[in-house]
């Protein structure tokens, strides 16, 4: 018998240790990573002075969802905040904030970038495998449309379900820890419902993306048999079409498959599970500082302006002749980049 309690005693010593090593270094490194991660928004802050300020040449789709992109990345580093000053400070009116607001941020923004990246592929995929005609998607009208809609969608879910957590909050008996302690039991059980729908909505998204890239890279194997002289320029263009992909299953794979269990599990079922659940929530925000290369190889005007910046003002710009516009134009058909 004593043995058997001395077992169980040492056990619950290590159980504690090894938690407190887990939350120890969960603080540091989520709390570090989250501050370098404001080097995204710098860039996309960047990006949206030239998105916006700037003249662009022409107006396009791509160009629809490359600003609604920057827009929502830009909006999610600004949560960023509300996790540091968590991670510094274990007040709790500091995690309501962060539970209530920072933490309802994140998730609509990080979500709305999935679509965003999922519209971006699809119109390269119209672009290049259906070019045989012109979707409503292609348009810059049905762009800002199917924008308007996200946006309304999103902000909407968001809007319920912080009131939902506002003025159905559990009675607290307990110092809370996580955000999980806030939650009523009814708010409980319809996030255990809504994980796994949403599980199923990013796992379809995902099968999609994967799908549109194996039929464009299908296409360009198709065309590069007969247009020996445009190779390089084919395969550049499936190259980007596969950075986009790898920034998407980089980010948001990881932290769906492990919110999936975390979320059936709870916080304190494993220190493990937990310090896994925040180390690719943080991965998922590191698409934040990867996505302006989605921008850079995407938008032609994006990377013509860092040209200029780098050309000295007395030479000569060959982008303002009309022979270089006209063999440009003809370019961007061909690789139908934008």
């Amino acid at each position: 018998m004593y043995k058997f309690q001395s077992f169980f005693y040492i056990h619950f010593l290590t159980n504690s240790a090894t938690t407190d090593v887990m939350e120890k270094s969960h603080n540091n490194v989520v709390k570090e990573v989250y501050e370098a991660n404001f080097v995204g928004l710098l860039f996309n802050g960047f990006i949206l002075k030239f998105l916006f300020c700037q003249r662009q040449k022409s107006s396009r789709s791509i160009m629809v969802y490359l600003k609604n992109l920057a827009a929502a990345d830009f909006l999610l580093s600004l949560s960023l905040p509300f996790y540091i000053m968590h991670s510094a400070n274990n007040s709790v009116n500091i995690l309501r904030l962060y539970c209530k607001v920072g933490d309802s941020i994140f998730y609509l923004n990080m979500y709305t970038s999935i679509l965003f990246m999922t519209y971006i592929a699809y119109n390269r995929y119209l672009k290049i495998v259906c070019s045989n005609k012109t979707h409503i998607l292609q348009t810059v009208r049905g762009a800002c449309i199917i924008s308007i809609f996200t946006w309304v969608f999103m902000l909407t879910f968001y809007v319920s379900s912080v009131s939902v957590t506002l003025v159905r909050e559990k009675n607290l008996t307990l110092i809370p820890t996580h955000c999980q302690d806030f939650h009523s039991t009814q708010y409980s059980v319809f996030t255990k419902v809504l994980n796994p729908c949403v599980l199923t909505i990013f796992m379809s998204i995902l099968m999609f993306i994967v799908f549109i890239y194996n039929r464009i890279s299908h296409k360009v194997s198709v065309v590069q048999q007969n247009l020996y002289k445009n190779c390089k320029k084919l395969a550049k263009s499936r190259r980007n079409m596969r950075v986009l992909v790898s920034v998407f299953c980089i980010c948001f794979i990881p932290y769906r498959l492990v919110n999936f269990f975390h979320n059936f599990l709870g916080c304190s079922w494993s220190p493990v599970l937990n310090f896994m659940h925040e180390l690719t929530r943080v991965l998922s925000a590191v698409n934040i500082c990867l996505d302006p290369f989605i921008y850079f190889i995407f938008c032609k005007d994006f990377r013509e302006q860092l040209r200029l910046k780098n050309v000295p003002q007395n030479e000569a710009d060959p982008v303002s002749s009309p022979t270089a516009i006209a063999a440009d134009f003809t370019t961007s058909e061909v690789i139908w980049l934008p």
